[in-house]
Protein backbone atom coordinates (compact mmCIF):
# COMPACT_ATOMS: atom_id res chain seq x y z
CA UNK A 1 0.00 0.00 0.00
CA UNK A 2 1.40 3.45 -0.90
CA UNK A 3 1.37 5.77 2.07
CA UNK A 4 0.48 9.35 1.12
CA UNK A 5 2.50 12.12 1.45
CA UNK A 6 1.00 13.94 4.12
CA UNK A 7 0.98 10.53 6.29
CA UNK A 8 4.76 10.43 5.44
CA UNK A 9 4.95 13.90 6.85
CA UNK A 10 3.20 13.26 10.19
CA UNK A 11 5.48 10.27 10.64
CA UNK A 12 8.10 12.42 10.02
CA UNK A 13 6.76 14.73 12.49
CA UNK A 14 6.54 12.16 15.15
CA UNK A 15 9.88 10.97 14.64
CA UNK A 16 11.36 14.39 14.82
CA UNK A 17 9.20 14.87 18.17
CA UNK A 18 9.79 11.58 19.66
CA UNK A 19 14.08 13.68 19.67
CA UNK A 20 15.41 11.37 16.77
CA UNK A 21 17.33 12.44 13.82
CA UNK A 22 17.46 11.19 10.47
CA UNK A 23 20.03 8.12 10.61
CA UNK A 24 19.19 7.27 14.39
CA UNK A 25 20.13 3.88 14.92
CA UNK A 26 16.83 2.15 15.06
CA UNK A 27 16.55 0.44 18.78
CA UNK A 28 17.97 2.82 21.04
CA UNK A 29 17.23 1.94 24.18
CA UNK A 30 16.84 3.83 27.75
CA UNK A 31 19.02 1.94 30.53
CA UNK A 32 17.24 1.46 33.59
CA UNK A 33 17.40 3.85 36.55
CA UNK A 34 19.90 2.24 38.86
CA UNK A 35 16.47 1.04 41.11
CA UNK A 36 16.16 -1.77 43.46
CA UNK A 37 13.97 -4.11 41.72
CA UNK A 38 13.40 -4.70 37.78
CA UNK A 39 9.75 -3.72 38.17
CA UNK A 40 10.69 -0.83 39.54
CA UNK A 41 13.07 0.37 36.94
CA UNK A 42 11.09 -0.91 34.01
CA UNK A 43 8.21 1.51 35.21
CA UNK A 44 10.54 4.43 35.75
CA UNK A 45 12.08 3.29 32.30
CA UNK A 46 8.51 3.35 30.23
CA UNK A 47 7.67 6.42 31.30
CA UNK A 48 10.28 8.20 28.98
CA UNK A 49 9.96 5.78 25.91
CA UNK A 50 7.40 8.33 23.96
CA UNK A 51 10.66 10.37 22.85
CA UNK A 52 13.30 8.05 23.22
CA UNK A 53 11.80 5.27 20.72
CA UNK A 54 11.81 5.55 17.07
CA UNK A 55 7.90 5.56 15.97
CA UNK A 56 8.61 2.03 13.90
CA UNK A 57 9.97 0.44 17.28
CA UNK A 58 6.07 1.41 18.97
CA UNK A 59 4.33 1.80 16.27
CA UNK A 60 5.14 -0.71 12.82
CA UNK A 61 4.86 -0.13 9.45
CA UNK A 62 3.23 -3.31 8.96
CA UNK A 63 2.17 -5.79 11.95
CA UNK A 64 1.28 -9.67 11.14
CA UNK A 65 -1.50 -11.02 13.07
CA UNK A 66 -0.82 -15.01 12.96
CA UNK A 67 -4.56 -16.40 13.83
CA UNK A 68 -6.00 -12.69 14.88
CA UNK A 69 -8.78 -12.65 12.28
CA UNK A 70 -12.41 -14.51 12.56
CA UNK A 71 -12.10 -17.91 12.72
CA UNK A 72 -8.22 -18.34 13.30
CA UNK A 73 -7.45 -16.33 9.90
CA UNK A 74 -4.06 -14.34 9.68
CA UNK A 75 -4.16 -10.98 9.23
CA UNK A 76 -1.81 -8.12 8.18
CA UNK A 77 -1.95 -4.62 8.82
CA UNK A 78 -0.36 -1.56 7.47
CA UNK A 79 0.17 1.46 9.24
CA UNK A 80 -1.57 4.25 7.21
CA UNK A 81 -1.49 7.49 9.74
CA UNK A 82 1.09 8.46 12.51
CA UNK A 83 -0.45 11.59 14.67
CA UNK A 84 2.13 13.86 15.34
CA UNK A 85 3.01 13.23 19.57
CA UNK A 86 0.96 15.75 21.40
CA UNK A 87 -0.59 16.02 24.74
CA UNK A 88 -3.98 14.77 25.25
CA UNK A 89 -6.32 17.77 24.60
CA UNK A 90 -9.39 17.17 22.82
CA UNK A 91 -8.26 13.70 22.32
CA UNK A 92 -10.60 12.15 23.95
CA UNK A 93 -14.69 12.44 24.63
CA UNK A 94 -14.91 14.60 27.85
CA UNK A 95 -15.91 11.87 30.13
CA UNK A 96 -13.09 9.54 29.55
CA UNK A 97 -10.91 12.42 29.50
CA UNK A 98 -12.22 13.28 32.94
CA UNK A 99 -12.12 9.70 34.00
CA UNK A 100 -8.37 9.40 33.18
CA UNK A 101 -7.30 12.60 34.74
CA UNK A 102 -6.51 11.49 37.97
CA UNK A 103 -3.06 9.75 35.98
CA UNK A 104 -2.47 12.93 34.13
CA UNK A 105 -1.11 13.40 30.50
CA UNK A 106 2.57 13.40 29.48
CA UNK A 107 1.75 12.42 25.99
CA UNK A 108 0.13 10.95 23.61
CA UNK A 109 0.84 8.25 20.62
CA UNK A 110 -1.28 7.55 18.06
CA UNK A 111 -1.03 5.51 14.61
CA UNK A 112 -4.07 4.39 12.22
CA UNK A 113 -3.63 1.07 10.56
CA UNK A 114 -5.74 -0.51 8.10
CA UNK A 115 -5.96 -4.09 6.87
CA UNK A 116 -4.73 -5.84 3.76
CA UNK A 117 -8.07 -5.13 1.93
CA UNK A 118 -8.70 -1.55 3.40
CA UNK A 119 -11.79 -2.17 4.37
CA UNK A 120 -11.33 -1.85 8.17
CA UNK A 121 -9.42 1.41 10.02
CA UNK A 122 -8.19 0.72 13.55
CA UNK A 123 -6.35 3.78 15.78
CA UNK A 124 -4.34 2.54 18.61
CA UNK A 125 -3.01 4.90 21.12
CA UNK A 126 -0.59 4.97 23.92
CA UNK A 127 -1.21 7.32 26.74
CA UNK A 128 1.71 8.03 28.47
CA UNK A 129 0.63 9.04 32.18
CA UNK A 130 1.97 11.46 34.80
CA UNK A 131 1.48 8.64 37.39
CA UNK A 132 3.30 6.43 39.69
CA UNK A 133 2.18 2.80 40.23
CA UNK A 134 -0.08 3.35 43.14
CA UNK A 135 -1.65 5.67 40.99
CA UNK A 136 -2.27 3.28 37.81
CA UNK A 137 -3.14 0.36 40.24
CA UNK A 138 -5.73 2.38 41.46
CA UNK A 139 -7.08 3.26 37.96
CA UNK A 140 -7.02 -0.24 36.74
CA UNK A 141 -8.96 -1.42 39.98
CA UNK A 142 -11.62 1.25 38.76
CA UNK A 143 -11.85 0.22 35.35
CA UNK A 144 -11.90 -3.20 36.52
CA UNK A 145 -14.22 -2.85 39.15
CA UNK A 146 -16.78 -0.76 37.86
CA UNK A 147 -16.40 -2.14 34.13
CA UNK A 148 -15.50 0.85 32.61
CA UNK A 149 -13.68 0.01 29.28
CA UNK A 150 -16.95 -1.71 28.58
CA UNK A 151 -18.84 1.39 28.77
CA UNK A 152 -19.76 2.71 24.82
CA UNK A 153 -19.74 6.46 26.74
CA UNK A 154 -15.91 5.93 27.43
CA UNK A 155 -14.83 4.83 23.84
CA UNK A 156 -11.13 6.51 22.66
CA UNK A 157 -11.43 8.61 19.58
CA UNK A 158 -9.89 7.42 16.34
CA UNK A 159 -6.90 9.51 14.37
CA UNK A 160 -8.04 10.06 11.24
CA UNK A 161 -5.85 11.33 8.21
CA UNK A 162 -6.57 13.32 5.32
CA UNK A 163 -6.05 11.23 1.81
CA UNK A 164 -5.55 8.29 3.48
CA UNK A 165 -8.20 5.01 4.13
CA UNK A 166 -8.96 6.58 7.37
CA UNK A 167 -9.91 10.06 6.37
CA UNK A 168 -13.96 9.52 7.23
CA UNK A 169 -12.99 7.23 10.16
CA UNK A 170 -14.46 9.98 12.94
CA UNK A 171 -16.69 9.51 16.11
CA UNK A 172 -19.62 7.93 14.63
CA UNK A 173 -17.95 5.42 12.70
CA UNK A 174 -16.61 3.77 16.09
CA UNK A 175 -17.67 0.02 15.85
CA UNK A 176 -15.56 -1.51 18.46
CA UNK A 177 -12.64 -0.89 20.65
CA UNK A 178 -10.33 -1.72 23.56
CA UNK A 179 -8.80 0.09 26.45
CA UNK A 180 -6.47 -1.54 29.15
CA UNK A 181 -5.17 0.51 31.76
CA UNK A 182 -1.24 -0.68 32.54
CA UNK A 183 0.16 -1.27 36.15
CA UNK A 184 3.67 -2.46 35.15
CA UNK A 185 4.19 1.22 33.21
CA UNK A 186 2.53 4.64 33.16
CA UNK A 187 0.56 3.86 30.35
CA UNK A 188 -3.19 3.65 28.92
CA UNK A 189 -3.33 1.55 25.83
CA UNK A 190 -6.07 1.45 23.71
CA UNK A 191 -7.43 1.10 20.06
CA UNK A 192 -10.66 1.47 18.41
CA UNK A 193 -11.65 0.17 14.83
CA UNK A 194 -14.35 0.77 12.29
CA UNK A 195 -15.42 0.69 8.77
CA UNK A 196 -13.04 2.43 6.25
CA UNK A 197 -15.88 3.70 3.90
CA UNK A 198 -17.17 5.76 6.55
CA UNK A 199 -20.51 4.03 7.73
CA UNK A 200 -21.87 5.07 10.65
CA UNK A 201 -22.32 2.89 13.75
CA UNK A 202 -25.43 2.97 15.68
CA UNK A 203 -24.51 0.52 18.52
CA UNK A 204 -20.75 0.04 19.25
CA UNK A 205 -19.60 -3.02 20.97
CA UNK A 206 -16.65 -3.58 23.11
CA UNK A 207 -14.30 -5.85 21.34
CA UNK A 208 -14.78 -8.34 24.06
CA UNK A 209 -18.24 -8.85 23.40
CA UNK A 210 -17.95 -8.58 19.19
CA UNK A 211 -15.56 -11.31 19.73
CA UNK A 212 -18.19 -13.66 21.50
CA UNK A 213 -19.08 -16.32 19.99
CA UNK A 214 -22.49 -16.29 18.78
CA UNK A 215 -22.83 -12.64 18.46
CA UNK A 216 -24.61 -11.34 15.80
CA UNK A 217 -24.24 -7.78 15.31
CA UNK A 218 -22.67 -6.12 12.18
CA UNK A 219 -19.40 -4.85 13.84
CA UNK A 220 -19.00 -8.83 15.32
CA UNK A 221 -20.06 -10.32 11.70
CA UNK A 222 -17.37 -8.33 10.34
CA UNK A 223 -14.87 -9.34 12.58
CA UNK A 224 -13.78 -5.56 13.96
CA UNK A 225 -13.26 -6.99 17.05
CA UNK A 226 -10.85 -8.56 16.11
CA UNK A 227 -9.28 -5.67 14.43
CA UNK A 228 -9.33 -3.99 17.39
CA UNK A 229 -8.18 -6.46 19.89
CA UNK A 230 -5.57 -7.91 17.34
CA UNK A 231 -3.92 -4.62 17.33
CA UNK A 232 -4.12 -3.64 20.53
CA UNK A 233 -2.32 -6.77 21.74
CA UNK A 234 0.36 -6.47 19.13
CA UNK A 235 1.41 -2.88 20.10
CA UNK A 236 1.26 -3.81 23.79
CA UNK A 237 3.30 -6.35 23.24
CA UNK A 238 5.96 -4.37 21.81
CA UNK A 239 5.82 -1.49 24.23
CA UNK A 240 6.56 -4.21 27.07
CA UNK A 241 9.45 -5.97 24.98
CA UNK A 242 10.78 -2.39 24.29
CA UNK A 243 10.50 -1.86 28.18
CA UNK A 244 12.04 -5.45 28.80
CA UNK A 245 15.25 -4.69 26.29
CA UNK A 246 15.33 -0.87 28.50
CA UNK A 247 15.93 -2.34 31.47
CA UNK A 248 18.26 -5.42 30.53
CA UNK A 249 21.65 -5.31 32.06
CA UNK A 250 24.73 -6.05 30.14
CA UNK A 251 26.01 -9.78 31.30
Amino acid sequence: MRVGPRTAAAAACLVLGLGLIGGAVTGSWLTGDGGDGTAGSGFTAAATLWHSVPVDQLFPPTLQGTGAGPGGADRTWTRIAVAPDTNCADAFDPLLHKVLAPVGCQRLLRATYTDATQTYVTTVGLLFTKADSAAMSALAARFRDEHLDRRGDLMPRPYAAKGTAAAGFGAKQRATWTLSVLTDAPVVAYSVSGWADGRTVDAPLPAADALRSGATSAPAQAGLGNEAQGLADRVERRLRQTVSSATEKPS
